[in-house]
């Protein structure tokens, strides 16, 4: 193979990827210790090459397992992952000097426990590539997969491991661990959501009738809508979990429109999902709060206690500017939750606008080309499951940047592969490889006719 066939090749192309993240990742990394001790962080080779070895492990995993799978989504992740792993550092350093200035203990650091978890991410996401050689197997486990993403969903609420953590039922703690069961249920629901509709969109896509130039489904048909609609009111009454229960319905609703391409689905979703959010509002009280506070965040009742989160990543980020303060030269640490909840916040208020715009870019060339995959992809199954994946992490990055710049009511989603939180990378991690999987099978060629074949061919066209 000349010189100019080696570029060429997707592998190769995805390591030069790689490499050109990790370079940002750690040059962000650098940054911030010469902007907070005017010196490069200690440990910063070790770290460094910690970081090289597992991302580059998931690179050999899919040469070796998925060699045709797409090249632009793991050095994507990578680079998402590890910026998120150089601002959640500054925070800490942040809350450090806090502390000191207060004369009170430091919180732990959480910088450390999440590299952890990116290994603990990395690992399972060779586990999947390894373990699952062909996504079509997974329709066989639809029905295992709903009670096992229900069994998730409802673990919080399961008394003695079950926590409620800011408001929100949806942690479950065990031997000293929390972690978020509804991560992992999205999955599981996603992977049930795919191969029911698979099943069931010839009868779904059927219509009854046509009003206003659109056809209504049957009334009969209506019962796996309404189903979803139900179980999402269920988590926001029980869990006081908005954000999953926007994510669960709003996912759900998208794949019945891609499988039976009928328009009414989705307006009969955001029907429900408008029915649904006034019952919310008119009826609890957390739901009215978080309500008052996005249209209310300046109100002298609500700025110094229930918006004071909300307003100060608004002025952190209008602090930032066009090009930002620079990474560990702003004051990021003032807003509550700064690296959960709000760590686009503190993103826009270091990086600027021009930070945030190429962020979210890269988090929408990751949603293109997971959508590229589910139109490639040949079976049924594969392309619901791939538009499902990557319709889940757009929404959730509209719903945790739409609430952080006031756009809709904050829900406590946090963005995936940057915000702090195990539950939320492992996941999402899982998510990548299952995509990869796909997208694997997509970008493969078609088999060649046997030798066999083509002689029977022949012998046809010559009869």
């Amino acid at each position: 193979m000349n010189a100019a066939a080696r570029l060429r090749n997707p592998r190769n192309v995805e390591l030069g990827m790689l490499v050109f993240s990790l370079v940002i990742a750690m040059a962000a990394y650098a940054s911030v210790g010469l902007a907070h001790d005017g010196q490069l962080p200690a440990g910063m080779v070790g770290y460094g090459a910690g970081l090289g070895v597992l991302f580059l492990a998931a690179h050999l995993t899919l040469r070796r397992f998925a060699r045709d799978a797409d090249p632009v989504l793991l050095p994507s992740v990578t680079l998402i992952n590890g910026l998120g792993l150089a601002i959640i550092h500054r925070l800490d350093l942040a809350a450090a000097d806090r502390a000191t200035r207060l004369g009170i203990d430091a919180p732990s650091a959480a910088a450390p426990p999440q590299l952890t978890w990116t290994a603990v991410g990395v690992i399972l996401f060779v586990v999947v590539l390894v373990g699952v050689r062909d996504h079509r197997v997974l329709q066989r486990f639809t029905y295992t997969a709903m009670l096992a993403g229900l069994g998730l969903l409802l673990l919080p609420l399961v008394p003695g491991i079950g926590t409620t953590i800011n408001g929100a039922r949806i942690w479950i703690r065990v031997a000293g661990f929390s972690f978020q069961p509804g991560e992992l249920a999205k999955i599981c629901l996603l992977v049930f959501f795919a191969g029911y509709l698979v099943v069931k969109r010839d009868v779904l896509a059927l219509a009854s009738r046509r009003v206003a130039g659109v056809d209504l489904p049957r009334a009969r048909d209506l019962g796996p809508i309404l189903v979803a609609w139900a179980a999402s009111l269920a988590v926001l009454v029980f869990e006081r979990d908005l954000g999953t229960s926007l994510l669960f319905f709003g996912v759900f609703v998208a794949l019945l429109y891609v499988a039976t391409e009928r328009l009414s689905w989705l307006l009969i979703g955001l029907g429900l999902f408008a029915s649904g959010s006034f019952v919310a509002w008119s009826l609890f009280s957390h739901v009215q709060d978080r309500v008052d506070i996005w249209l209310h965040a300046f109100a002298p009742d609500n700025v110094g206690d229930s918006s004071y989160q909300l307003v100060q990543g608004l002025f952190g980020m209008g602090t930032g500017g066009i090009l930002g303060k620079g990474l560990g030269q702003g004051r990021p640490d003032i807003v509550p939750y700064a690296n959960t909840d709000f760590i686009i916040a503190a993103v826009g208020e270091e990086l600027g606008l021009t930070g945030l715009m190429a962020l979210l870019v890269i988090y929408g060339i990751i949603v293109q080309r997971g959508l590229r995959t589910s139109i490639a992809v040949r079976d049924a199954f594969g392309k619901l499951l791939a538009a499902g994946l990557a319709f889940s992490l757009a929404l959730q990055v509209f719903v945790v940047v739409g609430g952080v710049t006031r756009l809709i009511p904050l829900t406590g989603l946090t963005m995936p592969f940057l915000s702090y939180g195990g539950s939320s990378l492992v996941s999402n991690w899982v998510l990548i490889a299952l995509l990869l999987r796909i997208s694997d099978a997509a970008r493969r060629p078609a088999p060649t006719p046997s030798a066999s074949l083509q002689d029977a061919r022949t012998q046809v066209v010559r009869l």
